[in-house]
């Protein structure tokens, strides 16, 4: 976009939400994040039409270096607007959506500055595989919504295009993903470059269903046009990424470890550190409480394999569930159906532990398997905003080898409910909440309310045998894992096979599941740490409410209380349960 056109555009936002000196500290708030959101979603069309505005369908953004400097020039305008607002004027509600937005905005601007756009991608997760998505998530109605789509699929080229110019700027500065984790992970690019059958490219599979009040022969025409679109422009898109990724990332990406070895890798992992966990904490202060966690959870797991009479030391006792065939599902199906009969039995739970439930449902599916092979165990799938699509709890049913059923019942108390769907279909359905709060997701919170849900699970009733008891504490002790290996890769100078030893000596993860989180946690810097940290907080605070009201303390109310709020920073968390607690101090015993 040309300068002149920016300022038209900006001129033109500032006569369509117009700001008086005399305006309260409310009605200025409220201009502001209404416009920066208004913003945000002509810079993102993916996300806008994820959330259903289709005014900009036939894009899919723009990704170039001039693009995000110039986002960050706006972005650091609105913070010095922002911070002209009196905080102190807004009433309690606004505050709080005042302390999430200037977070926001932070991280945001903290991350363009650092150049976190050179790496696009992580091990698990990238631009190329996740606009694989596309198809499904497109919601094609009309033989108009098809020619939209048909125009972001001819728009993949330049997109891809400007991905190339980052990454190889990346390499130039030494700010890529370590070659260690990159291997294998060309796999969704060969899929679509060197896919012969046309039906089965996933970028065609709209043109096989069209919708019946198409005629026939404008659904023709649409196909004629989908197949040259991808032909033409996919497939070419694609072989040649694939072939930039082979040739010349790959053998250029840096062969060290943590983010410490980027330019200025020190303040890049300490602002992944503060944005994952919205705190404030050291790596070194993380990675103590980390070795603290695995010592309490290692000493939980023996008394657990003791109950499960294993005649074994701990190493047998791990080998005996990563091995013993009594443990893994022998058909993708028989995963699948394990999930979803424990998923409805929490469900016939939940009234008791909760006074407000979601509206919106959630289904249990396999992982596509375009991406299961370097994919985690499960992920929690949101839904689109349109209101006519659920939740999904993703299960991986590739590789069953490494899928232990004994780890289900807290993999699915984590991505489905009370974890994932129930925390973030409630925070979606909060309407009045501002859409930067609607639709945004703090790590910290979520991740940290999911592995409470697991723990949860306990008191529920959910887990039958000292096997899946055994599996919630791997899991658990996976995350505290995390605060290790995570700060001991990217602050430490840690070795993969350090981090690889710690999972492996301590929790009954596959080698499989070990490698690809290792991996992941490489790849990632900081994510990883949310889970535990988040989790900890909950439960301090939990036990904290449950210490000073006594017979005052209803559980059913505290987990709504720590849920209203939808997404919050750990720090609001706090505050909110100090409320809490207040207004549970005045009621009638």
């Amino acid at each position: 976009m040309s300068p002149f056109r920016i300022a038209a555009s900006l001129l033109a936002l500032a006569l369509a939400f117009p700001v008086s000196a005399a305006d309260s500290a409310a009605d200025r708030f409220k201009n502001l994040y209404e416009r920066e959101w208004a913003w945000r979603l002509r810079e993102s069309p993916q996300f806008a039409s994820y959330l259903g505005d289709r005014s900009r369908d036939v894009e899919l953004g723009h990704v170039d270096e001039p693009s995000q400097l110039r986002r960050l020039k706006e972005l650091e305008a609105f913070q010095r607007e922002l911070e002209a607002i009196p905080a102190d004027q807004l009433d309690p509600a606004d505050t709080i959506n005042y302390a999430i937005y200037r977070s926001q905005l932070a991280n945001r601007i903290n991350g363009l500055r650092l150049k976190d756009y050179l790496l696009p991608m992580t091990s698990d997760s990238s631009f190329y595989a996740d606009l694989m998505q596309m198809p499904e998530s497109q919601k094609l109605k009309s033989a108009g919504d098809y020619r939209a789509y048909i125009a972001k699929l001819t728009a993949i080229p330049a997109y891809f295009d400007e991905h190339i110019v980052l990454l190889r700027q990346g390499v130039k500065i030494g700010m890529t993903l370590p070659q260690v984790v990159l291997q294998g992970r060309d796999g969704p690019l060969r899929e679509i470059a060197e896919g012969k059958d046309l039906a089965k490219n996933p970028f065609y599979q709209p043109f096989t269903k069209l919708p019946s009040d198409i005629s026939a022969e404008e659904a023709a025409a649409l196909r004629r046009e989908g197949e040259e679109a991808v032909r033409k422009h996919v497939v070419p898109a694609y072989a040649k990424l694939l072939k930039y990724f082979v040739d010349d990332y790959v053998p250029h990406a840096r062969k060290t470890l943590g983010a410490y070895a980027m330019p200025n890798g020190k303040a890049y992992y300490q602002q992944q550190i503060r944005e994952y966990t919205t705190l404030e904490s050291s790596p070194d202060e993380i990675h103590a409480i980390g070795l603290g966690e695995v010592a309490r959870i290692r000493a939980e797991m023996e008394k657990v394999m003791k109950e499960a009479k294993f005649d074994g030391d701990f190493a047998a006792f791990l080998t005996f569930l990563r091995s013993d065939a009594q443990f893994y599902a022998k058909t993708p199906r028989e995963l699948l159906m394990t999930a979803r009969d424990i998923a409805k039995r929490i469900d016939g739970e939940l009234p008791k532990y909760f006074g407000k439930l979601p509206r919106l449902p959630y289904g249990v599916v396999a992982v596509p398997a375009a991406i299961a092979p370097y994919y985690t165990t499960g992920r929690y799938s949101g839904a689109p905003a349109d209101g006519k699509t659920a939740g999904f709890y993703w299960v991986n049913t590739w590789k069953l080898e490494a899928r232990p059923l004994y780890a289900l019942p807290a993999l699915t108390l984590h991505e489905a409910v009370p974890g994932h769907h129930l925390q973030g279909a409630l925070a979606s359905e909060q309407g009045e909440q501002p859409p930067f709060r609607r639709y945004s997701y703090i790590s910290a919170f979520g991740e940290g309310w999911a592995l409470y849900a697991e723990h949860l699970g306990v008191e529920m009733g959910i887990y039958e045998t000292p096997y899946e008891h055994f599996g919630r504490l791997t899991y658990e002790m996976w995350r505290a894992c995390r605060l290790v290996v995570d700060t001991g890769i990217h602050a430490k100078q840690w070795t993969r096979e350090q981090a690889l030893a710690l999972l492996r000596d301590n929790t009954a993860l596959s080698e499989h599941e070990i490698t690809t989180e290792v991996d992941r946690y490489i790849s990632w810097p900081g994510q990883a740490l949310s889970y535990k940290l988040g989790e900890l907080r909950i439960r301090e605070l939990r036990a904290k409410a449950e210490r000073e009201l006594g017979t005052h303390f209803d559980l059913r109310a505290f987990h709504d209380a720590v849920l209203s709020l939808g997404s919050v920073p750990l720090p609001l968390l706090d505050q909110r349960v100090e409320q809490f607690i207040r207004e549970g101090r005045t009621q009638p015993q």
